[in-house]
Protein backbone atom coordinates (compact mmCIF):
# COMPACT_ATOMS: atom_id res chain seq x y z
CA UNK A 1 0.00 0.00 0.00
CA UNK A 2 1.54 3.57 -1.11
CA UNK A 3 2.21 6.23 1.83
CA UNK A 4 -0.49 8.88 1.22
CA UNK A 5 1.20 10.81 3.98
CA UNK A 6 4.21 12.26 1.91
CA UNK A 7 2.38 12.86 -1.26
CA UNK A 8 4.47 15.93 -2.17
CA UNK A 9 6.17 16.98 -5.58
CA UNK A 10 9.00 18.04 -4.84
CA UNK A 11 11.61 20.13 -7.64
CA UNK A 12 15.76 19.75 -7.76
CA UNK A 13 17.83 22.26 -10.16
CA UNK A 14 21.02 21.61 -10.99
CA UNK A 15 24.00 21.60 -14.58
CA UNK A 16 24.50 17.84 -13.56
CA UNK A 17 27.66 17.51 -15.40
CA UNK A 18 28.36 13.97 -14.79
CA UNK A 19 26.25 12.75 -12.08
CA UNK A 20 28.81 11.64 -9.14
CA UNK A 21 27.93 10.44 -5.58
CA UNK A 22 27.27 13.98 -4.90
CA UNK A 23 24.76 14.34 -6.87
CA UNK A 24 23.31 10.94 -6.03
CA UNK A 25 23.13 11.82 -2.26
CA UNK A 26 21.34 15.42 -3.43
CA UNK A 27 19.21 13.69 -5.35
CA UNK A 28 18.46 10.86 -2.40
CA UNK A 29 18.00 13.50 0.37
CA UNK A 30 15.78 15.66 -2.28
CA UNK A 31 14.09 12.51 -2.91
CA UNK A 32 13.07 11.83 1.00
CA UNK A 33 11.32 14.91 1.00
CA UNK A 34 8.37 13.74 -1.08
CA UNK A 35 7.29 11.01 -3.79
CA UNK A 36 7.75 12.69 -6.74
CA UNK A 37 11.14 14.18 -7.72
CA UNK A 38 11.64 16.58 -10.72
CA UNK A 39 15.13 17.07 -11.64
CA UNK A 40 15.54 20.77 -13.84
CA UNK A 41 18.28 20.69 -15.58
CA UNK A 42 20.04 23.47 -16.66
CA UNK A 43 20.27 24.48 -20.33
CA UNK A 44 24.13 24.76 -21.94
CA UNK A 45 23.11 28.01 -22.92
CA UNK A 46 22.82 29.28 -19.29
CA UNK A 47 26.00 27.36 -18.02
CA UNK A 48 28.06 29.17 -20.37
CA UNK A 49 26.69 32.61 -19.31
CA UNK A 50 26.62 31.28 -15.21
CA UNK A 51 30.38 29.80 -15.61
CA UNK A 52 31.49 31.16 -18.79
CA UNK A 53 32.05 28.09 -20.35
CA UNK A 54 29.95 25.48 -21.41
CA UNK A 55 29.08 21.79 -19.51
CA UNK A 56 31.33 18.68 -20.10
CA UNK A 57 28.48 17.16 -21.43
CA UNK A 58 25.25 18.48 -23.08
CA UNK A 59 22.01 19.05 -21.85
CA UNK A 60 20.64 16.15 -23.78
CA UNK A 61 23.45 13.70 -22.62
CA UNK A 62 22.67 15.34 -19.26
CA UNK A 63 19.05 14.46 -19.04
CA UNK A 64 19.77 11.25 -20.20
CA UNK A 65 22.24 10.33 -17.35
CA UNK A 66 19.26 11.55 -14.90
CA UNK A 67 16.92 9.87 -16.63
CA UNK A 68 18.95 6.18 -15.70
CA UNK A 69 18.21 6.94 -12.03
CA UNK A 70 15.54 5.48 -10.63
CA UNK A 71 14.76 7.82 -8.06
CA UNK A 72 14.12 10.69 -10.61
CA UNK A 73 10.29 10.24 -11.96
CA UNK A 74 10.32 13.58 -14.88
CA UNK A 75 13.31 15.79 -15.98
CA UNK A 76 12.99 18.92 -17.83
CA UNK A 77 14.96 21.67 -19.46
CA UNK A 78 15.10 24.74 -17.15
CA UNK A 79 14.06 28.32 -18.34
CA UNK A 80 16.38 30.17 -21.16
CA UNK A 81 16.19 33.60 -19.29
CA UNK A 82 18.00 33.69 -15.80
CA UNK A 83 15.20 34.20 -12.90
CA UNK A 84 12.02 34.03 -14.78
CA UNK A 85 11.04 30.21 -13.12
CA UNK A 86 9.11 29.72 -15.35
CA UNK A 87 9.38 26.09 -15.16
CA UNK A 88 8.41 26.33 -11.15
CA UNK A 89 5.12 27.95 -12.69
CA UNK A 90 4.58 25.06 -14.98
CA UNK A 91 5.47 22.08 -12.59
CA UNK A 92 3.90 23.46 -9.41
CA UNK A 93 5.95 21.78 -6.71
CA UNK A 94 5.40 21.55 -3.21
CA UNK A 95 9.25 21.72 -2.42
CA UNK A 96 11.98 23.23 -4.05
CA UNK A 97 15.01 21.41 -2.51
CA UNK A 98 18.55 22.62 -3.43
CA UNK A 99 21.98 21.91 -2.83
CA UNK A 100 24.22 23.06 -0.27
CA UNK A 101 26.39 25.05 -2.28
CA UNK A 102 23.14 27.14 -4.39
CA UNK A 103 23.40 29.76 -1.77
CA UNK A 104 22.13 32.49 -4.34
CA UNK A 105 19.36 30.57 -5.68
CA UNK A 106 18.33 30.06 -2.39
CA UNK A 107 18.36 33.65 -1.35
CA UNK A 108 16.88 34.30 -5.04
CA UNK A 109 14.15 31.92 -4.54
CA UNK A 110 12.92 33.45 -1.10
CA UNK A 111 12.99 36.80 -2.58
CA UNK A 112 10.56 36.05 -5.25
CA UNK A 113 8.41 34.50 -2.89
CA UNK A 114 7.81 37.37 -0.79
CA UNK A 115 7.48 39.84 -3.54
CA UNK A 116 4.41 37.44 -5.01
CA UNK A 117 6.16 36.79 -7.88
CA UNK A 118 6.00 33.08 -7.23
CA UNK A 119 3.50 30.90 -4.84
CA UNK A 120 4.60 30.25 -1.24
CA UNK A 121 6.73 27.19 -2.05
CA UNK A 122 8.82 25.51 1.03
CA UNK A 123 12.51 26.19 -0.22
CA UNK A 124 14.85 23.45 1.53
CA UNK A 125 18.82 22.91 1.29
CA UNK A 126 20.45 19.63 1.59
CA UNK A 127 23.70 19.15 3.62
CA UNK A 128 26.95 18.58 1.91
CA UNK A 129 27.94 15.16 0.78
CA UNK A 130 32.25 14.82 1.05
CA UNK A 131 32.10 18.46 -0.67
CA UNK A 132 35.89 18.89 -0.51
CA UNK A 133 35.86 15.64 -2.68
CA UNK A 134 32.68 15.08 -4.75
CA UNK A 135 31.87 18.34 -6.08
CA UNK A 136 31.39 18.77 -10.11
CA UNK A 137 34.26 21.28 -9.89
CA UNK A 138 37.01 19.08 -8.13
CA UNK A 139 36.08 16.08 -9.84
CA UNK A 140 36.35 17.91 -13.58
CA UNK A 141 39.77 19.72 -12.80
CA UNK A 142 40.94 16.04 -12.26
CA UNK A 143 39.95 14.72 -15.64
Amino acid sequence: MPDLTNQKKILIFGVFDGVHEGHLSFINEAREQGSQLVAIVTRDSMVEKMKGKLPKYNEVERIKNLLEIPEVDRVLLGDLDMGTYNILKEVAPDIVFLGYDQNELFDDLNLKIKEGYLNNIEILQGSPHKADTHHSSILNKKS
